[in-house]
């Protein structure tokens, strides 16, 4: 195992900085115990994952910062540098004064100097959580929506940067017209866009705009959250990926996640389960032949996350093609 671990490939960020081309989702609906993420997460770091998601909202930032010490003193990692860690700013924080402070209490959690990569969660801005943890279920009012300042917000990000406390930073689920607005005003161009990306939504305006620009494109649910409360079948359950697994003696997984990695992006990958963490890794030495690949052009395609709840009156987004820059 450890010659597939020296071998997972990684990109060169605009910024610089390595990333490793798949990663470790952390989201949970609904959330396991503590100390039974933390178990997880050091299974992870076993069998060769090295590129951790969380996020703010996830509820996960402590029990990741726990396992990646116990990863440290189990001698999975020899030291900080050989972990990517990816994490979020949620909505509630998405407030040019409330940046820098939230990013803080992210590394109070994760136990860290600093994280790799830091994203803003969404181009939504939510008034300010009074008291008590927001996390995936939090219910959100259409009151509760406002005006998102996309220059100021970005300017934090970058102070967040300078200051050395993330390594990159860049956005989530950002359409074309939002980045093409970023990037007017931006000083340090976004590292990354991480999007809903599967071979169910496969986001082939946006991630050419993003090639063009230099921005990589990270996919979050890349097989389509198969299971989950708020996921579906659609990747999963997919009879031309089926047909293609079944011929080349793969799991519908693998054949997705070689697909995403074909593209040039990197997946976010979430499997509580060791053995298929195991699969999920194995993607790396073998390819999808031309005519394999051009059958995914046949798969329908949809959006999982519709994102209606950030639509409202009050706020910037009247319609969801507003939210999604006219790719709903």
């Amino acid at each position: 195992m450890e010659e597939k671990k020296i071998l997972l490939p990684e990109v060169t960020l605009k910024s610089g900085h390595k990333m490793p081309l798949i990663g470790f989702g952390t989201a949970a609906i609904p959330l396991p115990p503590h100390d039974e993420l933390t178990s997880i997460f050091i299974d992870g770091f076993e069998v060769g994952y090295r590129h951790f998601d969380t996020a703010a909202t996830y509820g996960t930032e402590e029990p990741l910062g726990q396992a990646i010490s116990k990863a440290l003193e189990l001698g999975f990692i020899k030291n900080r540098d050989e972990v990517f860690i990816t994490s979020k700013l949620w909505c509630t924080d998405a407030h040019p004064d409330l940046v820098l402070p939230a990013l803080r209490t992210t590394l109070q959690k994760l136990r860290l100097e600093y994280v790799d990569l830091y994203l803003i969660h969404f181009p939504v801005r939510l008034k300010p959580q009074v008291g008590g943890s927001v996390n995936l279920n939090t219910l959100v009012t259409k009151e509760d929506v406002i005006p998102f300042d996309i220059k100021g917000t970005w300017e934090a990000m970058e102070e967040c940067n300078r200051l050395g406390l993330a390594k990159s930073i860049g956005v989530s689920n950002y359409g074309i017209k939002k980045l093409t607005q970023l990037l007017e005003n931006a000083t340090i161009p976004p590292a990354v866009n991480q999007v809903e990306m599967s071979p169910s939504w496969q986001q082939g305006k946006l991630r050419e705009f993003c090639m063009r620009k230099g921005i990589h494109v990270s996919a979050w649910s890349p097989l389509g959250a198969y299971k989950a409360v708020w996921g579906s079948n659609a990747v999963m359950e997919n009879p031309i990926l089926k047909e293609i697994a079944h011929s080349r003696q793969k799991s519908v997984a693998q054949i997705a996640l070689r697909w995403i990695y074909e593209q040039g992006a990197t997946a976010i990958v979430k499997s509580f389960n060791k053995e298929r963490m195991k699969q999920n890794l194995e993607i790396f030495d073998w390819e999808l032949s031309q005519e394999e690949s051009q059958k995914f052009s046949h798969i329908p395609q949809r959006r999982m996350f519709n994102g209606e709840k950030y639509v409202s009156e009050y706020g910037p987004y009247k319609s969801l093609e507003e939210l999604w820059d006219g790719d709903p």
